[in-house]
């Protein structure tokens, strides 16, 4: 019998902790900095008000990123642990009644009772908590939650989305930063979508429109309320 050929796979599912974490922030941070800072710049803030809005709202937000990402994926985690402590107990007090779930579990995926009986009773043998906790709970090496992960992609992907929007402030002078600021930020937006779905193997086009269409709306939503609640300076 010839040796089974392999063929190269390439997959995206192992990407998607740290990619929806660093797209999440990057994203955020461009599009907070960016708006907080047209909110200033359209209520006639000066330069170096805008300048400090924009960093303390990139500072602000890298924190609050971290925090609530390693929140909540904490709790996600505590989730999986528990229902895997509480599948081990399961396993350790009826391992027979917990081999016909497994096999009920293939039975419903295709696989003819016998066989998946005979498959259950295999993967028992060889690991019952792993084989429990990937095909009954759904939980995977590569999907398993990592609270400090998440939180550190955050907090990063963050700050360096907000840091594209607070360089144009400090490269532009005060009466450009109307213009510069959402060109830059779309520009960025729209790259990070392209970038995002290339990297999840997702369409691009369909990225691009979405994120660019609401960072616009965000934007002009934002500046609008500072044109309409800020002062002309004297």
């Amino acid at each position: 019998m010839p040796p089974l050929r392999r063929h190269a796979e390439r997959h995206y599912t192992n990407r998607v902790g740290w990619l929806r974490a660093a797209v999440l922030g990057a994203n955020d941070g461009i599009l907070s900095t960016g708006s907080l800072i047209l909110g200033v710049a359209a209520a006639a803030g000066s330069h170096s008000n805008i300048f400090i809005a924009g960093l303390s709202g990139l500072v602000a937000g890298s924190m609050s990123m971290a925090a609530g990402e390693y929140v909540s994926v904490s709790s996600q985690a505590d989730s999986e642990r528990a229902d895997i402590q509480r599948e081990r107990k399961e396993l350790s007090q009826d391992r027979v009644a917990e081999t016909a779930e497994l096999a009920e579990i293939y039975v419903k995926r295709g696989l003819e009772k016998s066989l998946a009986l005979k498959v259950s009773k295999q993967l028992m043998e060889h690991d019952a908590l792993a084989a429990h906790t990937r095909d009954e709970l759904g939980i995977s090496e590569t999907m398993a939650a990592r609270p400090i992960l998440a939180a550190l992609s955050s907090a990063a992907s963050f700050a360096i989305g907000g840091a594209l929007p607070l360089l144009v402030v400090v490269l532009v002078p005060n009466r450009l930063v109307l213009e510069s600021v959402p060109a830059a930020s779309l520009f960025s937006l729209a790259s990070l979508g392209a970038l995002g779905a290339t990297a999840g193997g997702a369409d691009k086009f369909k990225a691009v429109v979405r994120v660019t269409f609401w960072g616009a709306l965000a934007m002009a939503v934002t500046a609008g309320i500072g044109a309409v609640f800020g002062t002309t300076p004297n």
